[in-house]
Order: C-alpha cells, then structure tokens, then sequence
C-alpha cells in the first residue's frame, strides 16, 4: 500500500500498558467511527506495514487505545511510539453538503462571488494557524482562508467551490 492511496488517521503517542496498549492522538472530528477497526498501516521507516488489532476503543474523546496483535509488551510499543497511522482512502467515510477532505477538492476551481473565477485550487496548506487553499490564477498564487464564513457552496459534480472572499483579499493577490 502507497501513502497516496491512504489518509492520515494519527499518530501514536504514548504507551497505555505494560501490556503493549499504545494511545492513538486521532486527526478527525468524529474518533468514534473508527472505534472497531481490525487493522491499520503503520508508517515505519519509508514502509507502510499492516497491523492487525486484538482491541480498539476510544480514551478520553480523542485518543484511541489500541491492543495491536503483533505488540504484546513495553519494548515493542517502544518501536512504534511517533509512528503515524494511515488507512486507505477507500475508507473514508462519504462526505455531502459543504464538508469536504483536503485531498478531495485538489484541482476545483474557486468561484469568487465579486471575482469570478479565481483559480485552480493546487493545495491546501494546514501547517498554519488557519487552513488555507493555494490557488494558481494566471501564474500568480493566492491563499485563501479554508472558513464557513467564507465557502457558501461546495458543487462536487462541476468541481468548483463558491466563496465570498473578503474585500480586498483577491485584488490584493491580482494586482500586485
């Protein structure tokens, strides 16, 4: 399995037991559908490595105590702590509406209510503060803020998203 047919699901934090149990820091808003799962990839080295679970329940809302089978002892969960945890994107659950994953919208055009067309989203960046999409318009990148107040309409069949950008924020981009 490729990391570009997965998602990042978390990462491994910490040891619960002595036993081998690992705690799971989940990246999602919703840690309770992935409760039951049977296995997951772990990411070591450069290898994605199938691991299989005796036993997987939610810890205090956002953590994921995991009992995997190949990891019986401190020494073992040890190997794994830091490791990042992915799934195939076959799994993720379907969004409608206005939600979406970050790696979904990769390629939509951004509609500007004032603007127009304001150019193919590249990326998204979430290293930052604010999620943000990189957009190429014409040569020139503009970065536009990943926000309800902004997004007011997500058309998955034409691959475009509706925003109302802040005043001055695109021309700030365009005509510099």
């Amino acid at each position: 399995m490729r990391k570009e047919d997965c998602f990042y699901l978390g990462k491994v934090v910490s040891k619960y037991s002595f036993k081998g149990e690992v705690l799971v820091k989940l990246d999602t808003d919703e840690p309770e559908i992935y409760e039951n799962m049977e296995s997951v990839f772990v990411s070591l080295g450069n290898n994605l490595v199938p691991f299989f679970i005796d036993r997987c329940r939610l810890h205090k809302s956002a953590l994921l105590r995991i009992d995997f089978e190949e990891v019986k002892d401190e020494a073992s969960a040890d190997k794994i702590i830091g490791s990042e945890l992915y799934l195939p994107l076959s799994m993720l659950p379907k969004l409608s509406g206005d939600k979406f994953y970050f790696h979904e919208v990769i390629g939509f055009t951004l509609m500007d209510k004032v603007h127009g067309d304001i150019g193919i989203i590249k990326s998204v960046n979430d290293s930052a503060s604010q999620d943000l999409f990189e957009v190429e318009k014409d040569g020139k990148e503009l970065l536009i803020p990943i926000s309800d107040d902004i997004i007011t309409k997500v058309d998955r069949k034409n691959k475009t998203i509706h925003v109302t950008t802040p005043e001055g924020l695109v021309d700030l981009y365009l005509n510099s």
